[in-house]
This record gives C-alpha cells, structure tokens and sequence, in this order.
C-alpha cells in the first residue's frame, strides 16, 4: 500500500498531474468578485484524488515542499493566463505552516515567481490553515513577518475549526479571516454559531481584519451573513469552483443589492443617503512619480484638501495626507532631502477604501476602528475598482450621526424594520393614492406561553427569525414594519399574497423548532400556565396572517383600515387548521 501511494504521488509531481480550479469571494455588500482562491485539483486516476489526502500523503512521505511548489507554480501561472488584461483581483493561495517554517520561503517565493508573474505583492493572499500544527513558533511568526514586510497579505483559513484558532489569530493579526464552514452551516437558525460569527464581525471591524464565510450553501445562509455584516463570502451557492476565472452570476449579485436595500427600506424605497457615495468628494489626484516639491505646492495652494490620492492607471495606489506630508518636509533638512524625490517614497500604502455603494455606518465603523495615528485620515471611495472620491472624518461622522437619529426615530430596536411611525405614514401614502393594495397582519400563536417557557431572550430570538423570513421572501418593491412584540405588517401587491403566506408560514414552521429542546420538539408541544393559571398544552408557535385587500373605490381612511384589520386578527387566530387567512374584501 505504502509503496502505491508513493508511486502515485511521484507520478503527479513529476508528470505534473495538477490542474488549478478557482473559487471567487465575493463582497456581500455588492456582489462584486473581491479575489479567487486557488484549489489543486488532481487530473489522473488515484486514490490521492482527495486535495487533503494527498497533501497528508505528501507530508508523510517527505514530498511536501515539492508538491507545494507544483501547485503554486501552476496556480500563478493560470491565474496570470487570465487575469492578465483584466483589473486586478486578489489571488488565495494555501500553504502550510510547515512550508512557511522553512526560512528561505520568502526569497525562493520572489525569486522563482514575482519576477515571472509580475503582480503587485498586495495581491497575493497566503492562506494558513490552523489545522497544521506549527512546531517552531518563533520561525513560524519571523516569517509571518517576513512576507508582511514584503507586502504580501496572510489569511488564516478554517478559523473555529479548532480551538487554537483565536490564538492564532491575535498572534499573526492576518490581513484576512476566513471562518470554517461548519460555523456557517445553519447559521440562519440563531443558534450559538449565530452568536459566535457575530461576535467576530465586531472583533474583526475593531482590529481591521477583512472577515470571509466560507461553504456558503443556502440563500438563507447568505442573506443572515449579510444581516450580520460578515463582509465577504466564498461557497458553492455564490459559484462553484471552476478551471477559469468565472464572473458572479447577475441573479446572485441581485439577492445581495436587493437585501441590503430591504434592510434599508424606508417606505418602500431604498434610503439612497444612507451610501457613503451621497458625502463623496471627487478632488484632484496625482501620480506615483510627481515630484514631492509639486505636491506640497497643490497642497499649501489648496487649503481645503485633506491630502490627495495616488493613482496608477485610475486606480488609487495611494495617499498623502496634509499632515503627513508637512510633517515629513518640515525640519532643518527635510526639504532639501525630498523636493526631488517622487512622491512614492512617501505615500501610506494602508488604507481604507470602500466601494461607492457601501453603507456609510459600516465606512464610519471601519474608519474608528483605525490605529490612532490614522484616526482622522480621509476615506478613499471607488467605483468598479477606480478612483471615485473622497470622505473626511468630519463629514463622514456628521452624516453618521443624522443616519442614526432617523434610526432611532423610525426603525424597531430589535428587528430592524420599519417601526410604526413608518408603518402609519406609508398605509396614508398607499390610501391616498387611491390603488388597490392588499395589508397583512401577522403574528406569532402562543408566544406568550413561550416566552413563559423559554424566557425573553429566546422569544427576542424567534421575533428575529420571523423577522429575517418575511424579508428573506418580501417582493421587490414591496414593504413590511414592525409594530412591536411579536406583530407585524405588511403592505403588498395581491397577486404576491398566496405565495407569500405559504412560504412564509412553511418556513417559520420549519426553522422554529430548532428553538425548542429535544423533548418538546418531539411531542410538539409544552405545558405551562394558560391566562387562568391553569396548566395547559400549548402546541409549537405558529405564525396566524390575517389580510384584507383594499380597493381603489373604497376610499377607506387609516381608522377604518386598521379596526377591520384587528377584527381580522381574531378571525385568523380561531382558525385550528391553517397558519393563515386571508380574506379578500
């Protein structure tokens, strides 16, 4: 057996049986291919064909570093192949903590490849997976260092997968995050992986570390990442991997820009100033080769400006604030020692910059999460990966704070939704337009007797759930508001109705049970006090949908809707054998 699996792995390193499939990852706040991590795949007939496998087997049987290098040589060299006249994306390449132990990595790395494959260092991203054990600590983080000095960026991959991930992280403090797919399985569900994933989107913003879902499988799964803030996503359901560089598919990028501009929804439209584009300055732009003593002229002609960006064919490379450059200039010789020098030699590499269509609380989230020194440094903004504009601190925390005034002031705490002021204001804008229109009234069947059961926390929890369903299948276009407690409205074209209700109530049915312990999930039901304070049998919440449609000769006025709606309520909650009704007036 031993001398088979050798025979099979000399055969594909030396006839180099490798190919190269690519899986993109994907912004989840546009759709946008953010990178494409590169996959090994084997092309002969082998019991190695498994990537895992065969780099086990190569570990054990002293070829690791050869095969290692067969594959990133054959890596780079398709990427290159094919992104060689398009705009430049991220590449993800893995490699093992044993092969970064090796001292001569960095060099061989440069020597062998960046020379062949001209990309710029910020484009390559090792990915390190915490699955491997790492034997010689103090080489391992020298050469960590070693490939951040050089610019190259550091992933670790399957973060959760073990429990030496969070010391892994806070040690290496990587460029990326990529969480192991096992704590995205289910994740729509609000269970604990919920709670944990959230927890490390903060943790992620705070210490500015980009955060990537991987074995995103479900729509579900994706629009609860997307809820959560998680900004960048990689799994089958988004694209599968691939032998060329594929392009995200339109539907996919639809789900994403739809939801966001849900979870933004103000009577129906989306908040278009809540995007960091609405307080986007476009300023004047320089070269990487203009001479510093011209660039301190525009800036001291200009006292305006913040600083300028450094563009290479359109895309910012760069920047140069006021203070750091003065500060760099000033002092005895500090001129004289620069004046002639391009402008490259100063300009901060590091920093933020966000596509024109990113929320401006999750700009202003990135921007306060920066090392003091940088707190206050300008926002570069780009449109398709080009130069776009600008933001200050100073507008971007004055928008900030008119954004979350008109949050508190019309959306639920909880949810998220539209609250009642909003609910109010947009059934007299559908009345007075005089159309025909159809409302819903929905809530939650024995809720109070949960929350007896289970406690507010879980009820808070199955609130959410309801909450992210009636999004999750909400019509383009369309609206729902949170009244409070457990109800809700909706406010809808009818011909969406019947599809609507039956998806809604099917999956609420589906996904609450996994809020319930293992016995009451079995006999489908629990026993507690009923209003009388006497014990009783309540079976598992359900949703119950009362709906009225209004036409556009009844001239009803807000009163009168909302009484014959609260009539509805109580008809829908004496029905035993259905979640829902709707009654067409």
């Amino acid at each position: 057996m031993i001398n088979t699996v050798v025979a099979d792995l000399d055969k594909i390193i030396n006839e180099q049986q490798i190919k190269t499939v690519f899986q993109p990852i994907v912004s989840l706040r546009n759709g946008e291919i953010h990178g494409y991590e590169a996959l090994s795949r084997v092309t002969c007939e082998t019991e190695l064909a498994n990537p895992e496998k065969l780099f086990l087997a190569a570990a054990e049987h002293n070829r690791l570093h050869v095969l290692d290098s067969l594959c990133r040589a054959i890596s780079l060299s398709s990427f290159y192949d094919q992104c060689e006249s398009s705009p430049v994306m991220k590449l993800f390449l893995n490699v093992s903590p044993v092969i970064l132990q090796d001292a001569r990595f960095i060099q061989i790395f440069s020597s062998q490849y960046v020379k062949i494959y001209p990309f710029e260092p910020g484009q390559i991203v090792f990915e390190i997976t915490e699955r491997n054990s790492i034997n010689h600590p103090d080489q391992f983080a020298a050469s960590l260092q070693d490939l951040k000095s050089h610019h190259f960026q550091v992933a670790i991959d399957d973060a959760g997968a073990m429990y030496s991930g969070l010391n892994l992280i806070t040690d290496t403090h990587p460029h990326y995050v990529k969480l192991d797919r096992r704590l995205i399985e289910n994740i729509d569900l609000g269970r604990i992986n919920f709670a944990l994933v959230k927890g490390l989107v903060e943790f992620c913003r705070i210490s500015n570390i980009h955060l990537v879902a991987e074995g995103i499988e479900t729509l579900s799964e994706l629009t609860s990442l997307i809820d959560l803030g998680v900004p960048y996503g990689q799994g089958f359901f988004l694209q599968r991997p691939a032998e060329q560089l594929m392009e995200i598919d339109e539907s996919i990028k639809s789900i994403i820009i739809d939801h966001h501009k849900m979870r933004n929804n103000v009577f129906g439209q989306p908040n278009a100033s809540g995007y960091i584009l609405n307080i986007c300055n476009p300023t004047e732009t320089i070269t990487m080769q203009m001479k510093i003593e011209h660039v301190l002229e525009k800036i001291k002609k200009d006292g305006t400006i913040p600083g300028l960006c450094v563009l290479d064919h359109h895309k910012v490379i760069g920047i140069i604030t006021r203070s750091q450059l003065t500060m760099q200039v000033s002092g005895r010789f500090g001129f004289s020692l620069y004046q002639n020098q391009p402008i490259s030699i100063l300009m901060d590499r590091d920093f933020i910059s966000v596509d024109y269509r990113t929320p401006i609380n999750e700009v202003s989230k990135l921007a306060m999460s920066r090392p003091q020194d940088k707190l206050y440094d300008f926002i570069v903004v780009t449109k398709d990966g080009h130069y776009f504009g600008i933001v200050t601190i100073k507008n971007l925390l004055l928008k900030s704070t008119e954004l979350e005034v008109i949050k508190a002031k019309y959306e639920n705490p909880l949810t998220g939704l539209p609250g009642n002021l909003v609910i109010e204001q947009k059934m007299k804008q559908t009345l007075e337009k005089k159309d025909t229109f159809s409302v819903l009234y929905i809530d939650i069947n024995h809720f109070k007797e949960y929350n007896d059961v289970y406690g507010f926390e879980n009820g808070d929890y199955i609130i959410k759930l309801l909450a992210d369903i009636l999004i999750l299948y909400l019509p383009h276009g369309q609206f729902v508001g949170h009244v409070g407690g457990d109800d809700f409205i909706a406010i809808m074209n009818k011909d969406d109705i019947d599809d609507y209700c039956q998806k809604i109530s099917d999956r609420f049915q589906q996904k609450v049970l996994y809020h319930y312990n293992e016995q009451d999930r079995e006999r489908g039901y629990i026993v507690t006090e009923n209003r009388l304070g006497v014990m009783e049998e309540f079976s598992v919440v359900s949703i119950s949908i009362a709906g009225t449609s209004v036409q556009s000769d009844h001239y009803l006025n807000l009163t009168d809707l909302t009484k014959k709606l609260a009539k509805l309520k109580k008809k829908s909650k004496r029905q035993k054998d259905h979640h829902y009704l709707y009654i067409d007036s």
